[in-house]
Formats: structure tokens, sequence, C-alpha cells
């Protein structure tokens, strides 16, 4: 994690609490001091984050290899458009229902730990399916069912692997560390896919999945060998259920974050269709073997590893807006290639533009969300991303899939290319907000907890927080457009409901009144979910009102 830049206010005065006390600044933990960035492979000097790196390469070849074989048993069985989609969707609808609760139980348990436990597992679910298909066992059903449970697994790990990125690489290198993760990802399928067309047909699928399941060994190796500090101190964890509905709660409320996931989905759930259909496309249009195939998947991860090595220098030239309509359009030139063109050769030249535009999609949307989020919530927003992302994959290409089965291939890739291009032009109305990412998301604690008069912890029951603001009229205008931003932050810190009133028996007095959840949460936002930038709405609102704001705290009485 990186160490947090100076917060707000520490530097001539006295900060300023979000109750409208004032006590000593704090921060969050820290990984290392704040670095400008550097070069594209800047990440990988760092010895955790490299080891991390090449351990899940393996694991990404590994995973690639299953894909491919488990996509090729299917695709010369009857309705293989149906069956081939179903094995993607087997893979990545797991996300929606499991990505979440995911999040929640990387934020307040050991990631290490957690990785450590489910890479074990999947371990054991890959060679099951290796076994059952070298005995003759697999068939379409069976093979869903463990593509399904290996999906389970990737869903519960994804959130844990992206959060764990920013703790091993300052914050200056999170742009580069993110895309070296799509460089990862997409270099597994450059290199995967072509290694497994060639076992599937000289050996058998067994192989192939026999060889997924060794890699996991290889991120259980890695995963042990790093030893993590806690980055939550001697403090308590929080509790699985309030941390899942802080999560959600800090996901509403947080504008720049929605638009990305409005972004993710209006790209993904077209793109899904050449995920989804690049297999029959290869067998029954371009009359390609498994080697072929391999090699279409090797085009679309050439093409990205490309956009990994130019990305940071095109997103400086054009914009993250520009380069995501870009990738809108270089994914709708491959999708169709696939759905027109019906020379291997041609539609290979165009799938690595087509994996150019992709690893420019996910980068630059993957590296603003991990910039846009602070450490308390960051794996349960990624997990919110996730759903929409790869579960908007699982059910796009589950319906393309069935529309292919209807109404053909080639009027399917031709929908899903005009979608692409549609969704390029949305940007117009809908781009990503300019200041996303670029807020400061590091935790203070620049104030004491509140004192209680009696000796018992207050009960579970909510806390109302009333804090008198004098402003004066010539003030009002700015202290309510201060409030409203302010209104926001409270929500995404633990408010459940916020109001601002204006007291009708003295003048120019103004109540602003939260509800927190318990005791626990409210002492959350005093140290762990405050953010510099969150510290700045407060002082900016209370730098409007005379002398400083009075606070009470009414708490439910224990029961």
């Amino acid at each position: 994690m990186a160490a947090p830049p100076q917060s707000p206010g520490t530097e001539g005065s006295e900060p300023r609490s979000a109750d409208g006390r004032s006590g000593p600044a704090g921060s969050g933990p820290t990984a290392g001091g704040q670095d400008g960035g550097g070069s594209s492979w800047a990440p990988l000097r760092l010895r955790t984050f490299r080891s991390l790196w090449l351990a899940q390469l393996g694991s990404n070849v590994g995973t690639w290899m299953q894909t491919v074989g488990a996509q090729w048993m299917l695709v010369h069985q009857p309705n293989a458009p149906t069956l081939t989609s179903l094995v993607q969707a087997a893979s990545l609808l797991p996300v929606l229902f499991l990505s979440l609760p995911a999040g929640v139980l990387a934020d307040v348990l050991d990631r290490r730990r957690l990785l450590i436990w489910l890479s074990v597992g999947m371990t054991a679910v890959s060679a099951a399916l290796a076994a059952l298909t070298a005995a003759g066992l697999t068939t379409p059903s069976v093979l869903i069912a463990l593509v399904f449970l290996l999906g389970c697994g990737s869903a519960l790990t994804g959130p844990g692997w992206q959060a764990v990125q920013p703790e091993l690489v300052p914050r200056g290198q999170i742009p580069a560390a993110a895309a070296l993760g799509s460089l990862n990802v997409n270099l597994a399928r450059a290199v995967g896919p072509a290694l497994a067309g060639v076992i599937v047909a000289v050996t058998g699928p067994d192989v192939v999945f026999a060889i997924n399941a060794v890699s996991f060994l290889g991120v259980v190796g890695a995963l042990t060998a790093w030893h993590r500090a806690d980055p939550r101190g001697a403090g308590a964890p929080e509790r699985i259920r309030p941390a899942l509905a802080a999560g959600t709660r800090y996901v509403r409320n947080a504008p720049g974050v929605r638009r990305l996931l409005l972004r993710a989905g209006l790209f993904v759930v077209p793109a899904s269709a050449l995920w989804g259909l690049l297999p029959v496309v290869s067998s029954t249009r371009l009359g390609l073997g498994a080697g072929g195939y391999g090699l279409l998947l090797g085009a679309l991860g050439l093409g990205a590893i490309a956009g990994a090595v130019t990305v940071k220098r095109v997103r400086a030239a054009v914009g993250r807006n520009l380069l995501l309509a870009l990738s809108g359009c270089a994914f709708a030139a491959g999708s169709a290639a696939a759905a027109l063109v019906t020379q291997p050769v041609v539609v290979a030249v165009l799938l690595v533009l087509t994996g150019v535009g992709w690893l420019y999609a996910l980068s630059t949307l993957n590296t603003t969300l991990q910039l846009a989020l602070p450490a308390w919530v960051r794996a349960r927003g990624l997990a919110v991303y996730l759903m929409v992302f790869m579960g908007g994959q699982g059910v796009g290409t589950l319906l393309w899939g069935l529309l292919a089965q209807a109404a053909g291939i080639r009027p399917t890739l031709l929908a899903a290319t005009a979608l692409l291009l549609l969704s390029s032009l949305s940007l117009a109305l809908w781009p990503v907000h300019a200041r996303t990412g670029t807020l400061e998301r590091d935790a203070v604690a620049p104030w004491p907890e509140p004192m209680l008069a009696f000796d018992e912890e207050p009960g579970g029951g909510p806390v109302l927080v009333e804090i008198d603001y004098e402003v004066a009229a010539d003030r009002t205008a700015d202290f309510r457009a201060a409030m409203a931003a302010l209104s926001v932050s409270r929500r995404r810190t633990g408010a459940v409901h916020w109001s601002l009133y204006r007291d009708a028996e003295r003048e120019n007095v103004w109540v602003e009144i939260f509800e927190v959840p318990s005791w626990q949460e409210h002492l959350l936002q005093h140290d762990g979910r405050l953010t510099g930038y969150d510290a700045e709405l407060v002082e900016r609102a209370r730098s409007l009102a005379a002398g400083e704001p009075r606070v009470r705290h009414l708490v439910a009485p224990a029961a």
C-alpha cells in the first residue's frame, strides 16, 4: 500500500474533524514512499510484486490452456454455439453472486491466507477434471459443472488479487502495476491457447487440464513466501454483514465509481459475443482445428501485449475517454471481421488490433478504479467492478450464444458490432469524470474518538450525530453547496441517513444530522474511513461557519 501524501491541513494549522472537532493528524498504513511512477516496468523491480506476478503468469497460462481444451471438447457437439458459450458463462457467472462477498472477505480477513486456501481448492478441482477426462468420464454436463466450480474459485480470489496490487507498490506505480496485471493476463492469452492447441491436437485435453492444476501450486508457493504486514494494525476487523453493507453504500455514493461501472458494462456485454463465439467461428467458418483456434486467441493476446507496452503513452496523449472510444471501435472491427471475413490470416491480423483495444479498455477502467478507491473499501469496490465486468461477460456470452443458435453466427456478431460502436458514441453523454482517480484517497485520522460520559459501551443500535453551524447570511449559498458535497462523503463513510435543517429559533444556525448504524461504525468514521478528500470537504464546510461547530452524539442505550 502506498505511503499517503501529506494530509490536507497539516501544514501551518491543526486539522479539523468531520465532527467539527480538532486533534492530531494521522494516516493509514504505509508500505513505501510515494513514487512518481517511473517506467512501465518499475513494479517488476520489487521482489514480492515480481514473484507474485510470475506465479500469476503461470496460473493464467494454465487457465487459458484449460479454456481451449474445454471449448474444443464441445465444438463438434450438436448445439455447439450454445455449449461453447455455456462453458465460458459457467466460468464467469459465479462472479455475479460471489464477487461482493469475496470482496468483503478480502477486506476483513488476511488476503494472503485467503488466496492460499482458495488456490489449493482450485488445484483439487482442476486435478479432478484432468483425472475424469483421462478416464473418459467428462460429459458436457460434467465439464460445465467442474468449470463452474473453478469459476467460483476465480470469483472468490478476484477481489483479493485486485486489492493486493496497491499493497505491493507505491501509489505512483499503481497505474504501471495495473497495466502489468493486464499484460500478465494477455501474455498468457498469447502463449496459453497456442500451446494448448498443439497439446490438445497431439495428446488430448486431459493433459492441459493437468497442467492447469499444477499451475495453481506456483501461486501457493509465491503467496506462502510473501511476508505480508497486517495493514489493519491492532484494530479489530469489521464484521462481515456491516462490512458488506458499508461496501455497497460506498459504491452507491461514489459518482466516479458508478460511472466507471457503467462504462465497463456498456463495453463488455457486446464485446463478450466475440469471446463466446470465436471457437465456433474458427471451426465452422474458417475451417481451423484446435491449433488454429489457439493461434486466433494468441493473436488477441499478442495485440494485448502491444497495448500494454503502449497504453501509458497513448492514454497520456489522447485522454481516458477518447481511448475508451477507440477501444470500443477496435473491438467492433474484430467482431465484424469474425462475421464477414473468411480468410484466417486477415481475421488474425484484425484480432491483433482487437486485442490492443481490449487491453486499453481494461487497463484504463481498472487503473482509474484502483486510484479512485480508498484502501478500507478497495476490495469491495473492485468486487462490484468484477461483478459488472466479469458477470456482464458471462451473461453476455450466454445470451449471444443463444441468439447465435437461433439467428446464426453472422447476424449475431454484426449486432454486437453495432452495439460496440454505440457504446463508443455514448462516451459523449456519459464520460468518465475528469477528477476520478485524482482525488486524495489515503486515510487520515484527524481527530480523537468521541468521549463517552458513561462507562458502558453503547449498544448496537444507531448513532445520531448533530452538528450546529452558525453561518452568516451572505455565506448561506456557499455553505449549502459545501454541505451538499459533504452529504455524499458522510454516506460513503457510513451514514445511512443525512439531512440539513435550519434552526427556527436561532438566526443563522444550521443543523446537520446524520445517522450511522452503530457506535462501532461511527468510530470507523473517526479512524480508518476518512480520506484526505473527505477531510477537504469537511474543512470547506467548517470554514464557512463562524466559530467551532457544536457536536452532539446521541446513542441508542444498551439492551
